[in-house]
């Protein structure tokens, strides 16, 4: 009996080996393609980040020179670049009077679309909302 149950450990063991070197064999070359796949992604995501970075510091390094030449000017461009990138999408201005009055309580609020030349697609679109308009009256 003990002769036999030695016998059974022994199977048991040379089973579980077998088992355990054929899970190895599946999961490990998977994980290896895993890591290179992840490696290859990082050096790409590296090689994309330094190009910007450099064309980033080409353009600063454009402005700078152009700064050096001309401050007020510089200085002046930069503002307005700024502006038009953060007001361009937009839809309402507020406006002060521009200082030549004395301030009121409360300020104008216009709709960019009165102050700028209208596109032909707004225009279409503001003749189907005046027909719409005109047909509910």
């Amino acid at each position: 009996m003990p002769f036999r149950d030695v016998q059974a450990a022994r199977a048991d063991l040379e089973r579980l080996q077998n088992e355990a070197q054929t899970y190895a064999n599946r999961v490990v070359p998977d994980a290896r393609g895993r890591a290179a796949q992840i490696l290859q992604v990082a050096e790409g995501y590296k090689q994309q980040a330094v190009a910007e970075a450099k064309g980033q510091s080409a353009r600063f390094l454009k402005v700078y020179d152009e700064y050096k030449k001309a401050p007020d000017v510089t200085r002046q461009r930069i503002y307005l670049e700024t502006m038009e990138r953060i007001l361009g999408s937009s839809e309402k201005l507020v406006y002060d009077g521009g200082g030549r009055r004395p301030r009121k309580a409360s300020c104008r609020i216009c709709r960019l679309s009165e102050l700028t030349p209208r596109r032909p697609a707004a225009r279409a679109r503001q003749a189907s909302r005046n027909s719409r308009a005109e047909a509910t009256r």
